[in-house]
């Protein structure tokens, strides 16, 4: 069983917005449901997940809904129950996603304490924040957001920014890249709003494959001015990653979806957060080991899916950088795997303008820090006097071919 990470959702899709985008809180079977994951699920995961083999390392990851929601006591419980099971030497961190309009001075300071690295919920400027970013009450959240960040940086917590790219922010790419930055908000993450109804068509909010490719080439071209050894764009640090080490360090570049694991607050467990359906349900952490999860005829199928790709990505120079892009994004996964994303059109723009430059960056890094590690390129299949795959112009023996000979 390889290591794995856990996103935990203890107060499942409740939430104390009502964005209209949220694809999760669906998960609500009614307005007045509270779900809340009691001390016994809770202890029960934690235990369980710390006798596995994971190299000492433990990635605990809370999401909502509203992780906040559950309150500090909560949070004090999780650091307990993680200090009472881990091995000696293991490495513990905790990530938490939040609107931030819950957090206060008292649980900043405790995710202080015990170095919780938080993520942020923050659509940019005020005006395009607010558009589907409310309250239940359809109040506007961009001040409380700002607020919750006060009590973060008052307290030196690392936090990030994440942006949902919807249809209205979609065209100010460069407006929501200088807001950020000039915040002092330096670690960005941009995700794609796609959200299919019933029939296969996109929803008012979604965006498309070109509006995608605009927008990261439009931020590319921001962050290329003076801001690549200042700011954090988890895209393009991914991008860096595999070019310098030919490693993955996020789950749609890869070829198979078996990466983590996705607990809810009743202890089920799911492969993934886009996938969180009673078909899926892989079995609950109060009656089974993670051993049985990941070996699971469910999981192991759902993660295979992921390399059954439509016959065109075999010809694309980029598989090596999405191999068919996240299964949410082919309408029908996972029971039609085997369609084009919805954003291959901007994934192709975007690498075919910027790759690369990427690559010159990397190259140059290599070179000033002196890399004795291997560069782990692999490439299925290249003549040598082919288009290298990576998008540079130059054949494939003097470019990405020369370098694994070398």
């Amino acid at each position: 069983m390889k290591p794995f990470s856990l996103l935990i959702k203890p107060a499942s899709a409740d939430c104390n917005l009502r964005c209209e985008y949220c694809f999760y809180i669906d998960h609500l079977e009614n307005g007045n449901d509270k779900p809340r994951m009691t001390d016994e699920t809770l202890e029960v995961m934690i235990k369980k997940y710390m006798k596995t083999d994971q190299n000492k390392q433990y990635a605990f990851g809370w999401q909502g809904g509203e992780p906040t929601l559950m309150g500090l006591d909560f949070f004090k419980k999780v650091v307990e129950f993680q200090l009472k099971y881990a091995q000696p030497g293991s490495s513990i961190s905790n990530g938490i996603q939040t609107n931030a309009t819950l957090i206060t001075e008292e649980i900043a300071k405790f995710f202080g304490e015990y170095k919780f690295l938080v993520g942020v919920s923050l659509d940019g400027p005020e005006y395009l924040h607010d558009y589907y970013r409310k309250t239940l009450g359809q109040k506007p959240t961009h001040a409380l957001v700002m607020r919750g960040i006060e009590h973060l940086k008052q307290n030196g917590i690392e936090f990030n920014i994440l942006s949902l790219i919807n249809n209205k922010t979609v065209k100010k790419a460069k407006e929501i890249y200088h807001y950020h930055r000039d915040n002092g908000f330096l670690f960005h993450q941009y995700i794609p709003c796609v959200e299919f109804d019933k029939s296969g068509q996109l929803k008012p909010y979604s965006i498309t494959g070109k509006d995608w490719g605009i927008f990261l080439t439009e931020l590319f071209n921001e962050w290329i001015k003076q801001d690549v050894n200042k700011v954090s764009i988890r895209l393009f640090d991914s991008i860096m990653e595999y070019l310098v080490y030919g490693r993955y360090n996020v789950c749609y570049m890869q070829d198979n979806c078996v990466q983590y694991f996705v607990v809810e607050h009743d202890g089920g467990v799911y492969p993934c957060d886009f996938f969180v359906q009673d078909n899926l349900l892989l079995g609950n952490i109060n009656n089974n080991s993670w051993e049985e999860l990941f070996n699971s005829k469910i999981y192991q199928s759902f993660g295979i899916q992921k390399s059954n790709w439509n016959e065109e990505c075999n010809l694309c120079p980029y598989l090596r950088l999405c191999h068919g892009d996240c299964q949410k994004f082919r309408y029908g996964a996972p029971t039609s795997p085997n369609r084009l994303s919805n954003l291959c059109q901007g994934w192709k723009m975007f690498y075919t303008k910027t790759l690369p430059r990427f690559k010159s960056i990397a190259d140059k890094f290599k070179k000033e820090n002196s890399l004795t590690e291997p560069y782990l390129f692999k490439f299925p299949k290249f003549g040598r006097n082919e288009l290298c795959p990576c998008g540079s112009g130059k054949k494939f023996k003097n470019c990405c071919g020369f370098l694994l000979s070398n």
